[in-house]
């Protein structure tokens, strides 16, 4: 028998098998762990249309007919004016999310600095490792209240 005779007609059965591990582990990973998000376009449709129907759901009886009215027209601009940059521009929510991300990853890195500068700091006293207690040193910042407030060096 030839290479040729021994392969079975069909050339991409191993790449069929492996599509369909992957639609299995993908509905796997559904059910357990519900629908993946979509892009952040999508999201902020969702978003939108979300606080569009909750705004319209409320039937305040304080606010007039001619109220809920302009409501629901500030709704609808506020619809019109979203819709068409998030179709021309969806890449540009998933960018301003990874920007957000890393903003976010900056902000905590600073912030974690800062707490171990400040916790270094504050030993001493009590030992290694142990944080002065504010009665033992009258001039700790936060035995202060709620007026006291301190500068945090970033750099």
């Amino acid at each position: 028998m030839s290479e040729a005779t021994d392969r079975p007609a069909d050339g991409d059965a191993w790449a069929d098998a492996c599509a369909e591990d992957l639609e299995a582990e993908k509905a796997r990973r559904r059910a357990q762990y519900g629908p993946q998000p979509g892009s952040a376009a999508e999201e902020l449709r969702k978003l939108v249309d979300a606080v569009a129907d909750k705004v319209a759901s409320l039937q305040s009886p304080l606010l007039g007919v001619a109220a809920q009215g302009a409501v629901q027209q500030v709704i609808r601009q506020a619809k019109s004016a979203v819709e068409p940059v998030i179709e021309r521009n969806p890449d540009l929510f998933d960018h301003l999310a990874a920007a957000g991300n890393e903003l976010l990853a900056a902000y905590r890195s600073a912030v974690e600095g800062q707490e171990a500068r400040w916790t270094r700091t504050t030993e001493g006293a009590g030992g290694a490792g142990t944080p002065k207690k504010a009665a033992e040193d009258p001039s700790d910042p936060r035995d202060e209240g709620a007026g006291g407030s301190e500068q945090i060096d970033l750099d």
